[in-house]
């Protein structure tokens, strides 16, 4: 792909895409509770895409890199077993962020004219927290990182694509990383993606319920094991999101007030369940 430095701002509008290494029924119950105007379609081998449908990064002051690094928390957090993978970008950069469970987020950037600006040992940590193969996949990175005047940001986010093709990433057809946010939702939606619709609290939590007990954590929903892991999503949410709501953060607030919410129903079905 040739480069497109030299591009308006115009021509590069903000989007993204958040790619989850599981299945859409997986993702379903956690990327509903975002309460947000989220698309979800398949991507592949164990893979799905969820594509926002709007663009809160447009009305509240913050950038999308912020916003959607915020939604890939709660749900990396909320899932505990899968990873998820933010791809971003804007007029000035483009880069991901990957969230696994309650470690602490990687990401990477490069500049619009692909310039990297990110650290090498990210990208190994990337390629480790996937599972990629350490010696072929990783070599196949290293140009991710190196100079290259015919590959601008968005270049390098269809490179990063194509590497996870290696483990099954499928992006639909059309459903390109660079794309204007109008473009990817009308691409998704031409598809059959679902639309994720809030249906409030109590199909929310019948869902996630479903969801986990179906999964292969489901006899462990009670007991010391599901006692410790309440605790431990209600110790890390509570300062999350009053740090969230401090900074007028929308994503890091959702994050930390989808953990609590984990948390505190955790200990309540334990409860209510138990013997």
């Amino acid at each position: 792909m040739n480069a497109t430095s030299g591009s308006s701002p115009d021509a590069r509008p903000a989007g993204a895409l958040l790619l989850c290494r599981a299945e859409p029924a997986a993702v379903r119950p956690p990327a509903q509770l975002l309460r947000e105007q989220l698309l979800l379609a398949p991507a592949g081998t164990e893979w799905c895409v969820v594509v926002p449908e709007g663009k809160p990064w447009l009305h509240g002051g913050e950038p999308v890199e912020r916003v959607v690094t915020g939604w890939a928390t709660a749900l990396a957090v909320s899932a505990a077993t899968w990873p998820v993978l933010a791809l971003w970008w804007d007029a000035d950069r483009a880069g991901f962020t990957l969230a696994a469970g309650f470690r602490r987020t990687v990401g990477y950037t490069w500049l619009a004219d692909g310039t990297p600006v990110g650290e090498d040992e990210a990208m190994r940590t990337f390629a480790a927290r996937l599972a990629l193969d350490p010696v072929l996949d990783v070599q196949a990175l290293e140009p991710l990182t190196r100079p290259d005047t015919d590959a601008d940001a968005h270049a390098r986010l269809v490179g990063l694509a194509a590497v996870l093709a290696r483990v099954g990433l499928a992006l639909p057809t059309g459903l390109t990383p660079g794309e204007s946010a109008d473009r990817l939702r009308s691409v998704a939606l031409a598809q059959g993606a679902e639309q994720l619709e809030w249906s409030g609290w109590r199909e929310a939590v019948r869902a996630e319920l479903d969801a986990v007990e179906g999964g292969p954590f489901g006899p462990y929903l009670r007991g010391r094991r599901a006692r410790l892991l309440g605790a431990a999503q209600l110790g890390a949410g509570l300062p999350l999101l009053a740090w969230g709501i401090g900074r007028r953060s929308g994503g890091w607030t959702t994050a930390g007030a989808l953990l609590v919410v984990h948390g505190a129903l955790g200990l309540v079905y334990d409860r209510l369940r138990g013997p």
